[in-house]
C-alpha cells in the first residue's frame, strides 16, 4: 500500500514545473478574480504556513547554496500575498466581511480595539521596514558585491590546487560549478531583498487606502453612524493587515537570515549553542552579575535570582566537561579507535606511486606556494598548464609540489617520473635582474646564472628595481624564474609526457566533435600506441599538435599504404606546413635558410639507413664531426642576424639528418623543402658542404 503511494507521489512530482507555473497563474488570477470566503481562508492558512516552512528552514541549514531556490520562492510568496491582500481588500469593501482568519485577527489579536490594531500593525510594519528589510537588503548588497569581487581569486585558487594536485579535474569542475552558484544565488539575493522592501510600502500604503476606501463605501452605504463604521471597515482592514505581514516578517527575517548564515558544519541553533557554551568564564560573569541586579530595589528578585543562577549553572558545568554541547569534539575516551595500520603488500603498494611532474623545494621557498604569504607560485603553474595547452595541443600532466628537506634551503629540483631533470635556486625575498644586452653595466648584489637560460644575472633587492630597469635589465621574481624553468622543461619533454592515457584523452575529446575520422583511424587502420608515437614524434620536434583534425586525417591517408612511423611523422608534417613555418619563421613573412650543397646532399642520400630504431644516416664519426664543424659558422651568423636557425633539405634525408645534427645543435629547424608554405618568402642565406675526398658511409 505504501509503496503504491509512493509511485503516485513520484508521479505527480514529475510535473512539479506544471504545477509551479500553474500557481503562478492562480495568483495572477487572485488579482482581478472576486474570490469566496473559504477561498481566501485557505489561501490564508497556506500562506501562513509557508512563512513558517521557509523561517525553519533558513535556520536548519548549514550553507546558503541547500536553499538556493530562496530568491524565486521570495518572489513567488510575496506576489501570492499581495494577491491575497487585493483579493481580501475586495472582499471587505464589497460585502463587509473578510472570512475566519481575518475577523480572528481583527478581534481576537487586537480584542476589538481599532487603536490597539492600528498601532500594532503600524509597529509591526517599522520593524519590518526599517530594521529587518534594511538591514538584510544592505547585507545582501555587500554580500553580492564581495562574492562577484572574490570570484576571479577563487577561481584562480581552484586552478592553483589543480596544479599543485591537490584536487582531480572531477573536484575542480564541482568547486567551480559551487563557486558560480555562490555568486549567482548572492546576486539574485541582492536584487530579491527589493521585493521584501516594496512589500513593506505596499503594506502601508493598501492599509490606509482600505481604511479611508472602507470608510466611503460603509457611510455612503448607510451601514452605520460614522464611528461605527470607522470601526468595524478598521478592525477587518488591521485584521487583514496582520494576517498579510506577520507572513511577511518571518520571511523577511528568513531572508535576513540567508544572507548573513555563513557556511556551516552544523545548524545555526548547534552553533550557537556551541560557540557560546565554549566560553564558559563568559556566563559565569553574566550569571553573577544578573543575580546581582536582584539587590536593586524595585526589581523583581525571584526572576533575577533563577535566570542568573541558571546561567552560572549551565557556565559552571560547562567549565567542567559535564555538559557536552552539541558540536562539540567528544570527550578523548568515546573517539573510535584508529584502524590498524595496514601491514605486508598492502603497506608498500602506495610507494610504488611515481607522478608523472614533481617540483621538489626547499624549506626556505615554502613561502612562494603559501597564499597567506602572498606566494602566487601555484597561481603561476596554473597559468603555465594554460599557456602551454595553446601552445603544444595537449594538457600538461599534474605537477605536484612537494618539500624536501634534503634539498638547500632555496634550493628546487623538477622531475619526470621522479627522475631529476632540471633544478636551480632562486632567493624568495629578492628579484633576478638579466641584462638585455652585453653593455648593460653591472648592478650592486649577487651574481648568479639565470637557471633557465644559464645567462649571467643578479639577484637584487627590492628597492634596486627601479635603477635596474633604468639600466637596461628585466626583472623577474623569483616564482616566476621556477615557472619559465617548468614552462622550458615541459616544452624539452613534451613527448616523453605524452602517454597513451593522454593521447586517448585527446582522442575522446576531438570525438565529440568530430567522430567520423577517429572512428576511421583507431582501431580500423593505427592502434592507440602506434598514433602516440606518430603525435611525440611532433612534439620531439617542438611541432604542436593543436590541429588534431588534420593530424588524424594525414595519418589515416599514410596508414593506408605505410604504417611506418617514421612515414606517419613526415605525413603528419606536410600536413602541417603551415604551423611548421610559422614556427621557424617566428611569425614573420620570410623564411630565412641554410641548404646543402647539392652533391653533398646527394651523397647523404645514399647513406640513408633503415633499422630497428627508425631511419638514419649511416656516417662515419669523422664525417659527422666536420658536418658540425662546418655547420656551426653559419648557425652562428643567423643567430647573430637575429634569425631562428634553420636548415632546408630534401624530405628523403630530412628526419635522419635531424636525428644525427640533434646531438649538437638542439635548437636548429630541420625542414623540407615541402614544409614550406606557398605563401612565405624563402631567403636562402648560406650553404653547407664538405669536402667528399673520403666516403661518407662509415
Amino acid at each position: 500500500m505504501n509503496a503504491d503511494w509512493s509511485d503516485r507521489l513520484a508521479r505527480w512530482f514529475k510535473y512539479s514545473d506544471l504545477m509551479i507555473a500553474m500557481a503562478v497563474l492562480a495568483i495572477v488570477v487572485m488579482l482581478i478574480l472576486p474570490l469566496p470566503i473559504w477561498l481566501i481562508d485557505t489561501a490564508l492558512v497556506v500562506n501562513i504556513t509557508v512563512a513558517v516552512i521557509i523561517a525553519l528552514i533558513s535556520v536548519n541549514i548549514t550553507a546558503p547554496l541547500q536553499f538556493s531556490v530562496f530568491p524565486s520562492l521570495l518572489l513567488v510568496t510575496t506576489l501570492f500575498r499581495l494577491g491575497l491582500s487585493v483579493a481580501a481588500t475586495k472582499l471587505i469593501l464589497g460585502t463587509g466581511q473578510g472570512g475566519h482568519v481575518i475577523e480572528t485577527f481583527g478581534k481576537f489579536v487586537v480584542q476589538g480595539d481599532f487603536i490597539v490594531g492600528v498601532v500594532a500593525f503600524l509597529i509591526l510594519v517599522v520593524v519590518q521596514f526599517v530594521v529587518i528589510t534594511n538591514g538584510a537588503g544592505r547585507v545582501a548588497e555587500v554580500a553580492a558585491r564581495f562574492t562577484l569581487d572574490a570570484l576571479p581569486g577563487k577561481q584562480m585558487s581552484i586552478d592553483a590546487d589543480l596544479s599543485a594536485g591537490m584536487i582531480d579535474e572531477t573536484e575542480a569542475k564541482e568547486r567551480r560549478k559551487k563557486v558560480q552558484q555562490e555568486a549567482d544565488f548572492y546576486g539574485a539575493m541582492d536584487g530579491a531583498s527589493k521585493f521584501v522592501k516594496g512589500d513593506a510600502i505596499a503594506a502601508i500604503i493598501m492599509i490606509i487606502i482600505n481604511i479611508v476606501g472602507g470608510f466611503a463605501v460603509g457611510y455612503m452605504r448607510g451601514q452605520g453612524d460614522a464611528v461605527t463604521v470607522l470601526q468595524t471597515y478598521t478592525l477587518l482592514t488591521i485584521g487583514e493587515g496582520l494576517v498579510a505581514q506577520v507572513p511577511a516578517l518571518l520571511i523577511s527575517t528568513a531572508t535576513g537570515l540567508m544572507v548573513t548564515r555563513a557556511a556551516s558544519d552544523q545548524a545555526m541553533g548547534q552553533d550557537l549553542l556551541s560557540q557560546i557554551g565554549s566560553q564558559p568564564r563568559a556566563l559565569l560573569a553574566a550569571g553573577a552579575a544578573v543575580m546581582t541586579m536582584s539587590l536593586v530595589p524595585g526589581f523583581p528578585k525571584l526572576q533575577f535570582i533563577v535566570i542568573g543562577g541558571l546561567i552560572a549553572a549551565i557556565g559552571f558545568f560547562a567549565s567542567r566537561g559535564v555538559i557536552q554541547m552539541p558540536g562539540t569534539a567528544p570527550k578523548p575516551e568515546a573517539l573510535p579507535e584508529a584502524p590498524p595500520p595496514l601491514s605486508g603488500p598492502e603497506a608498500a603498494m602506495s610507494l610504488l606511486k611515481v607522478d608523472v611532474l614533481e617540483l621538489e623545494i626547499g624549506y626556505g621557498l615554502m613561502p612562494l606556494v603559501e597564499s597567506g604569504q602572498r606566494g602566487d607560485l601555484l597561481e603561476r603553474i596554473a597559468a603555465v598548464r594554460r599557456q602551454l595547452a595553446v601552445e603544444l595541443g595537449f594538457v600538461m600532466p599534474t605537477l605536484r609540489v612537494r618539500d624536501n628537506l634534503k634539498l638547500k634551503t632555496y634550493q628546487y629540483q623538477i622531475k619526470l617520473r621522479g627522475e631529476k631533470i632540471a633544478e636551480g635556486e632562486v632567493l624568495p625575498r629578492s628579484l633576478l635582474a638579466m641584462p638585455s644586452g652585453s653593455d648593460a653595466p653591472p648592478l650592486q648584489g649577487s651574481e648568479t646564472k639565470d637557471p633557465v637560460f644559464n645567462m649571467t644575472a643578479y639577484w637584487i633587492e627590492p628597492a634596486e628595481r627601479d635603477r635596474a630597469e633604468r639600466n637596461g635589465y628585466t626583472i623577474v621574481e623569483p616564482s616566476a624564474v621556477i615557472a619559465t624553468h617548468i614552462t622550458e622543461v615541459v616544452r624539452r619533454s613534451a613527448a616523453e609526457l605524452l602517454g597513451r592515457q593522454e593521447t586517448q584523452q585527446l582522442l575522446e575529446n576531438l570525438k565529440r566533435q568530430n567522430a567520423v575520422v577517429v572512428e576511421e583511424l583507431v582501431p580500423g587502420l593505427l592502434s592507440l600506441g602506434e598514433v602516440q608515437k606518430a603525435l611525440q614524434g611532433l612534439l620531439e620536434e617542438g611541432v604542436p599538435i593543436r590541429n588534431l583534425v588534420s593530424i588524424l586525417e594525414s595519418l589515416a591517408d599514410c596508414a593506408a599504404k605505410n604504417k611506418d612511423p617514421d612515414a606517419l611523422v613526415e605525413s603528419a608534417r606536410a600536413a602541417l606546413a603551415r604551423a611548421i613555418t610559422h614556427r621557424a619563421t617566428g611569425g614573420g613573412p620570410r623564411l630565412d635558410a641554410l641548404t646543402l650543397a647539392p652533391q653533398f646532399e646527394a651523397e647523404l642520400r645514399q647513406t640513408v639507413q633503415h633499422g630497428p630504431n627508425g631511419v638514419s644516416l649511416l656516417v662515419s664519426p669523422d664525417i659527422a664531426e666536420r658536418l658540425f664543424t662546418a655547420m656551426e659558422p653559419e648557425l652562428q651568423r643567423m643567430t647573430a642576424a637575429g634569425s631562428p636557425p634553420v636548415l632546408l633539405c630534401s624530405g628523403a634525408v630530412r628526419l635522419p639528418l635531424r636525428r644525427l645534427l640533434s646531438r649538437r645543435f638542439a635548437n636548429l629547424s630541420v625542414l623540407a623543402y615541402h614544409e614550406v608554405s606557398a605563401d612565405t618568402e624563402l631567403r636562402i642565406v648560406g650553404q653547407v658542404e664538405i669536402a667528399s675526398d673520403t666516403a661518407l658511409a662509415a
